[in-house]
């Protein structure tokens, strides 16, 4: 989960909750199936050297393990410590929880809907749901559909919309894993919907970006009701089995929990994990193997409902990198064009976990990015580590703002 203050060109740090990443330890490296071994790999050099020297100048992180997609192959860069101080490597099949790029997840499946012809993306939201709510709109513009997922809904950051769940609120010493997963406890769908009714929009829907976990949440009930199943069971039959993404799930088996990654905050203290009470909006974990399937799928950019997912419906007035760079945002997408080149991208940040999903479909180049470690003095470093990845990978890669 994330909250953004910024210009939309910068939302991509977040607020105080996208705080950051990384990994302390010893460094290995393996090639998944696809990749031969033989050959020499140019940027693993440059790629091991970034990553030392963000170890070497964040010696709070964990473990970092990066998915490569380049050239048609896929590569798999592991560092660190699962376990800080302790020499717990992490492996291919090591599980991190992806956080808020499970959106990207949910903005896909609508993008299914639509080109289905199940639904338009510019349709009222309230056709899918029981009930009135008319305080679903403002000045007489409803939330619709493609506002759930390009953050422009006008709805909280969370519901219940309390206080303490702000992740910039300093009224409660504890971290704000831990008060998400105290109110998640005993909050349920009735509450949720109760809730939404008594929502007061400020603006009409579509005119102000205003990042937001609830909408995202609501379009995972507005999927359901679309299809008749779960949201679980829909991204089981509709992504993940296609993809053969048989490590990627909301709710994990004992097996699969004995190899999630721990979480862990600046100070070492172990997190809880994301409730799966916030499915659609952040509950996915996965491996890198796993979500190097999910690149491959959305570099292709084949695919009518990966197309459409990536079409802009918000786009940016200010310029990006001078004057060279558009900002827009697709289903819960970001992202910049320069000269024709594209990055498209999603992170997912909450205290104890970090990832980075980002794609270049004009290069054909992917990258993921994750971690079990999120601190406050990360988030720069994340970005000078991703930006010196991308630039090793391909040199006319577009970096992240």
């Amino acid at each position: 989960m994330k909250r953004s203050s910024r210009t939309a060109a910068q939302r991509t740090a977040g607020r105080s909750l996208a705080i950051a990443i990384w990994a302390l330890g010893v460094a290995f490296f393996s090639f998944s199936a696809d990749a031969r071994a033989s050959e020499p790999l140019p940027w693993k050099a440059a790629v091991d050297e970034a990553a030392a020297l963000y170890l070497r100048d964040n010696p709070e992180a964990a473990a970092i393990s990066i998915g490569v997609l380049k050239d048609g192959e896929t590569h798999v860069l592991q560092y660190g410590t699962l376990i800080p101080g302790e020499d717990h490597p992490p492996r291919e099949d090591t599980l991190f929880a992806i956080a808020s790029i499970t959106k990207t997840f949910t903005g896909t499946l609508l993008a299914q809907a639509a080109a289905e012809g199940r639904v338009s993306l510019s349709e009222d939201v309230r056709n899918y749901l029981d009930g009135d709510y008319p305080n679903l709109e403002f000045d007489g513009r409803p939330i619709r559909l493609m506002d759930l997922l390009d953050h422009r809904s006008g709805l909280p950051f969370l519901l219940p919309d309390r206080p303490e769940l702000d992740p910039g609120f300093q009224g409660d010493p504890r971290p704000y894993a831990t008060r998400v997963a105290e109110v998640a406890s005993t909050y349920d769908r009735t509450q949720f919907f109760d809730d939404l009714a008594r929502v007061e929009l400020t603006a009409a829907p579509g005119a102000t970006y205003q990042y937001s976990n609830a909408a995202a949440q609501l379009a995972g009930y507005v999927l359901e009701r679309i299809y008749g199943q779960s949201y679980a069971d829909l991204l089981r039959t509709r992504i993940l089995e296609p993809l053969s993404m048989y490590d990627t799930a909301l709710s994990l088996t004992a097996e699969q929990q004995a190899r999630l990654a721990p979480g862990w905050d600046d100070a070492g203290r172990q997190m809880p994990e994301n409730p799966e009470w916030l499915a659609a909006a952040g509950a996915l974990k996965s491996t890198t193997p796993d979500m190097l399937k999910y690149l491959r799928w959305h570099v292709e950019d084949a695919d009518p409902a990966v197309r459409l997912s990536h079409q802009p419906v918000f786009t940016s007035t200010q310029p990006v990198f001078g004057d060279r760079g558009v900002f827009s945002v697709g289903l819960n997408w970001q992202m910049i064009e320069i000269d024709g080149r594209r990055v498209i991208w999603q992170d997912g940040m909450v205290e104890g976990a970090s990832a980075l999903c980002i794609l270049q479909p004009e290069l054909k180049l992917g990258l993921v990015v994750m971690t079990n470690q999120l601190g406050p003095r990360t988030a720069q470093a994340n970005k000078v580590l991703v930006n010196t990845i991308l630039k090793s990978l391909n040199a006319l890669a577009v970096p992240l703002p």
